[in-house]
């Protein structure tokens, strides 16, 4: 009886900071799709997700438009905070978003960690989802140069979980080739969608199809790194 009185007292919240890569969108920007839109459904309904990552966003702006403080003042005990920046980081020629890998980038990401473990929440690492990018050879390429190492480095020495989606998204494109990652990634002809009349060729964001297929290797992630309670969660 007492578990049907409180339903919420068992519930997981798991929140997610990020940027477009994670975020949701409306039906407008249709197909277009961030992975935090589709992790729900691989958990059972003791998880919940709050999703608050935000297009164009870096550590240091998420930051500084008080994103965190409003996360923090929601997460309790138990919950986990994932936190998946480096896009925006990498904007050197903005002084608002840019971070340095081994210095400001670190730092700011250490707020959030800080941030969860002040309310008994966990935190959790996730580098930066790659981008569409290929050799001539058909080689996947890394977009994102030092921070994915950064990130990894801070969670050695704060012992917070790294789930490495640097790696594990560049493995898959790989696989895919140069062509099959267009159906993973916002590539669109000329007249294929209402939303894209002129067509798209976006090689940072995804489709629907992309984005489902990017929450699965965070659900692997969450395997690997063996994030209990949370993978106890996941719908076999």
């Amino acid at each position: 009886m007492a578990n049907n009185e409180y339903p919420h007292k068992k519930r997981i919240t798991v929140y997610l900071a990020g940027d477009s890569t994670v975020s949701e969108y409306s039906s407008s920007y249709a197909p277009r799709a961030g992975w935090g839109q589709f992790i729900q459904r691989y958990f059972d309904d003791t998880i919940v997700v709050k999703n608050a990552a935000i297009p164009g966003r870096s550590s240091k702006s998420f930051i500084a438009e008080r994103r965190l403080v409003s996360i923090l003042k929601q997460i309790k005990k138990g919950d986990y905070l994932f936190i998946q920046f480096g896009h925006n980081d990498e904007k050197i020629n903005d002084p608002s978003r840019y971070t340095e890998p081994y210095s400001t980038y670190k730092s700011y990401l250490k707020q959030f960690i800080d941030g969860a473990r002040a309310k008994q929440a966990i935190p959790v690492l996730v580098t930066p989802v790659e981008r569409r990018s290929f050799t001539k050879e058909g080689s996947a390429r890394n977009s994102h140069g030092e921070y994915p190492t950064a990130m990894k480095e801070l969670g050695l020495e704060e012992h917070v979980p790294v789930i490495d989606l640097t790696a594990n998204s560049k493995e898959l494109f790989q696989e895919l080739g140069p062509d099959r990652t267009k159906d993973v990634f916002l590539w669109l002809k000329p007249g294929e969608n209402k939303n894209y009349p002129n067509g798209v060729q976006d090689n940072t964001h995804f489709k629907e199809t992309g984005a489902q297929k990017i929450a699965s290797l965070v659900l692997e992630g969450i395997k690997e790194t063996k994030l209990v309670p949370l993978q106890n969660h996941i719908i076999k």
